[in-house]
């Protein structure tokens, strides 16, 4: 506590969580937020937090990245491995990923590879690869019981998004289209590409149809996400790369998806698990 209050903050109270005592609230007033965190990092660094501005209130509006937050994999990574090209797509998508490269143009490159790639293989990764994460479910429906809606925002595509999307209980799926003809692949996105700049924007139109002083939580691992979780009232980078967890004001390192509902306080006997 002296640390934090050497900062120039005050700390005006701590305990555990009524609905888990495995959660431990601060509530911290004045001083600089980032050295706070600095404090907070230095001793807890990889703990699960979230460091929020005001009392602590539901979102209304939940809005999610789907590779490696929502699903445990990367689904073009997944597909290249039926056209044998997955270590090549990879080393793409995590520069990628990790803001090295331009997303529009990493996509472009990657889904330019699988051209030939049959349509038939979509719905074989589906099955054979495509798995949630775990708590991924029980977050979504949750938080839609609690009155929140739920967007699922991808730079992935809507031939995989659409199923997760409708599995986990997402009210709307944004994601980009695969160009297909004669049943293949033609290595061409079409329309609009969902870029970070296109995952805010979806956040900041949606929260705006709720209400101005809508509480809106985003969650996601990767540079693309950046601007969204920044956006958000509450942006939770989860197992994300550095740059993303830096820019998010709170993160999952240690639970899965449900770990953010303990976070809000939500107490276990409220969790929708099926």
């Amino acid at each position: 506590m002296d640390e934090i209050e050497d900062t120039g903050a005050e700390v005006l109270g701590a305990g555990m969580l009524d609905s888990n005592p495995d959660v431990l609230e601060l509530e911290i007033e004045q001083g600089d937020s980032a050295a706070v965190r600095r404090v907070l990092d230095a001793h807890f660094g990889d703990a699960d937090m979230v460091l929020v501005q005001g009392p602590i209130v539901l979102p209304r509006l939940f809005v999610s990245d789907m590779d490696s937050t929502m699903i445990g994999q990367e689904c073009i990574d997944e597909l290249a491995d039926f056209a044998g090209l997955k270590d090549k797509i990879a080393a793409i998508t995590e520069r990628a990923m990790q803001g090295e490269l331009d997303f529009a143009a990493a996509l472009h490159e990657r889904v330019a590879l699988l051209a030939g790639l049959s349509e038939t293989a979509i719905a074989e990764c589906l099955d054979q690869r495509i798995r949630p994460m775990d708590g991924a479910a029980t977050l979504v429906r949750t938080l839609k019981a609690l009155g929140a809606r739920t967007v699922l925002v991808t730079g992935g595509f809507h031939a995989f998004a659409d199923t997760v999307g409708a599995a986990l209980g997402f009210d709307r799926v944004v994601a980009n289209h695969l160009a297909t003809a004669g049943g293949v692949l033609t290595g061409q996105v079409t329309g609009d590409i969902v870029d970070s700049a296109v995952k805010c924007a979806v956040l900041v139109h949606e929260a705006g149809l709720i209400g101005a002083d809508a509480v809106s939580l985003a969650t996601g691992d990767g540079a693309n996400d950046i601007p969204m979780l920044r956006a958000a009232t509450h942006g939770i980078a989860y197992r994300a790369k550095p740059k993303a967890r830096a820019a998010a004001d709170g993160r999952i390192e240690r639970g899965d998806l449900t770990a953010i509902l303990d976070l809000y306080g939500i107490s276990r006997d409220h969790w929708v698990t099926h």
